[in-house]
């Protein structure tokens, strides 16, 4: 939804991607553009295609695309010093980009201009002005990113204004201030905006926050009070080191805070699903304490704060997380009372469970608890748990061994040396043992392959689970290598994700432990 108070400005493809560990391919790019434009983001920052092919290939493709409500911009930097706008390829490779605008990166910073560009100020306005004004020749929206300009005010505050009001006489768009380094402060933050309102009048401000000093998103909505048009961040944070502004929780905060409509009301309740979206498609894990959208924005573990949100979930909860598709969790632990697990149970749909017995599951809990298991970040491992105490609960499968022999063999062709495990497995399977082998890279994926081969003849939906995570973690390190270890497995069909828990003293029965409980899951879960 448009709005002239406050517009919404992403730019995950590009300053999101330069996060470490993100590599996003072009179909990559181009499913988070269309989940971007579903959010209604008005302005998407697609890449910079002087830069590298995938971006370029990525405007290219671009064309083909239909957004209903987004504008892509393509980004880049002013011409370099001494050169024209008709020769320098980078810009040139803009123009090809074809998209309605650019953003114009540029040095607002004395400093930058000299000791890091390594050219005269005098020639920095040039390049600044010359660009501007090239691509509002060419009709492009243009954003011109003040790159540096807050650390640049505070060592010479003149020539950082003159930057500005630079590019605004070329014709720029908006102004965007960007904290480059993510170190500025709150109160010297709000005083450099006023010298530019003082300074630059007519023109829109925008604001490009990193979040080196932890400050990006407060430092964002305080520049929104200060009157600053335009807000730039990234799907979940993320950026170069520390990363940038979190777009989603400043659309939350603006809407549900503020008041202000940045998002219409079916928009917000997906930003849940877009921030595991493009998660997903990023292959990071997305932080469960990510205000709003994470798994645990509104899990509540202390049995005081469970009895609150059984009277009243306002009683520990901020907003109503339906709000932005996400959903209360109650989470069991050693520290639960039975009003965490009647709460947890009926999420499960397993709420039929007598007194005595929920006693007797609570007492469970919290001896395999005391034993290394964990069932707040193992959910589907405490669903198995319950279900298998329940009268005439029977298990799809039943373990009766395993063995696992690595060797070393030499590879063929090259001469080097490879590890590989063999798993031989008996498995019950309706009162039937059935034996099965299989060979793989290391002892648990074998043994996967193992139950597999034996289970997905007679339950082809498997074939759709996957293990997407696998993490170990040792108890007591003081045992050395005797340590008791917890294994979490997350698993998905496609549709669902679920995580399952085992812990012993033999990191494989650990696993094989967690590896049941997602298949077993799998089957008696299966909607």
């Amino acid at each position: 939804m448009p709005t002239d108070r406050v517009q919404l400005y992403d730019t995950t493809l590009r300053d999101g991607s330069q996060m470490e560990g993100i590599s996003l391919s072009v179909e990559d790019k181009i499913r988070i553009t269309k989940k971007l434009d579903e959010l209604g983001f008005e302005w998407i920052e697609g890449g910079f295609p002087g830069s590298n092919p995938k971006d370029a290939e990525y405007f290219r493709r671009l064309r083909d695309v239909k957004l209903r409500h987004a504008k892509v911009s393509a980004f880049g930097g002013t011409r370099k010093p001494n050169t024209t706008c008709e020769t320098d390829a980078n810009i040139q490779s803009m123009v090809a980009a074809d998209t309605p605008g650019v953003t114009l990166v540029g040095k607002a910073s004395l400093y930058q201009v000299t000791d890091i560009l390594e050219t005269t100020p005098e020639e920095n306005l040039a390049m600044i002005a010359d660009t501007v004004r090239y691509f509002k020749q060419l009709g492009k929206t243009v954003f011109f990113d003040a790159e540096h300009f807050f650390d640049g005010f505070y060592g010479d505050p003149d020539y950082s204004l003159q930057c500005l009001v630079t590019a605004a006489r070329a014709g720029a768009d908006a102004l965007v201030l960007c904290d480059t380094n993510g170190g500025m402060t709150t109160r010297r933050m709000l005083q450099a905006i006023e010298a530019v309102q003082q300074r630059v009048k007519d023109v829109r401000l925008g604001i490009h926050l990193h979040n080196d000093a932890g400050l990006a998103v407060a430092n964002s909505l305080h520049a929104v009070e200060a009157g600053v048009w335009q807000v730039q961040g990234c799907v979940n944070g993320y950026g170069e080191r520390c990363g940038n502004a979190d777009i989603l929780t400043v659309a939350a905060d603006l809407k549900l805070k503020y008041g202000i409509d940045v998002l219409d009301d079916e928009q917000l309740a997906r930003l849940t699903e877009v921030a595991n979206y493009v998660a997903e498609l990023a292959n990071m894990a997305l932080n469960p304490q990510t205000p709003y959208v994470g798994a645990s924005a509104f899990a509540h573990k202390a049995g005081y704060h469970v009895a609150g949100i059984i009277k009243d979930e306002r009683a520990y909860q901020h907003v109503d997380p339906a709000l932005v598709g996400n959903r209360s969790r109650v989470l069991v632990s050693e520290l639960s009372g039975q009003r965490n697990l009647l709460m947890k149970l009926k999420e499960v749909g397993l709420d039929f469970l007598s007194q005595d017995e929920i006693k007797q599951l609570l007492e469970l809990v919290k001896e395999r608890e005391a034993q290394g298991y964990q069932y707040e970040g193992a959910e589907a491992s405490f669903e198995m748990l319950v279900r298998r105490s329940l009268p005439g609960y029977r298990a799809p499968f039943e373990l009766e061994d395993f063995v696992i022999v690595e060797r070393r063999r030499v590879r063929k062709g090259d001469g080097a040396n490879e590890m590989l495990a063999e798993a031989m497995v008996k498995l019950n399977i309706n009162g039937e043992t059935v034996h099965t082998a299989h060979e793989g890279n290391g002892p648990v994926n074998a043994l996967d392959g193992a139950v597999r081969k034996a289970l997905n003849p007679l339950f082809p939906q498997l074939e759709r689970v996957k293990l997407v995570d696998y993490k170990v973690r040792i108890l007591d390190s003081q045992s050395a290598t005797g340590a008791r270890v917890r294994v979490l497995i997350e698993s998905t069909d496609g549709t669902r994700h679920w995580t399952t828990v085992g812990s012993s003293t033999d990191i494989i029965e650990a696993s094989w432990l967690a590896l049941a409980d997602a298949l077993e899951y799998a089957l008696t879960t299966e909607g």
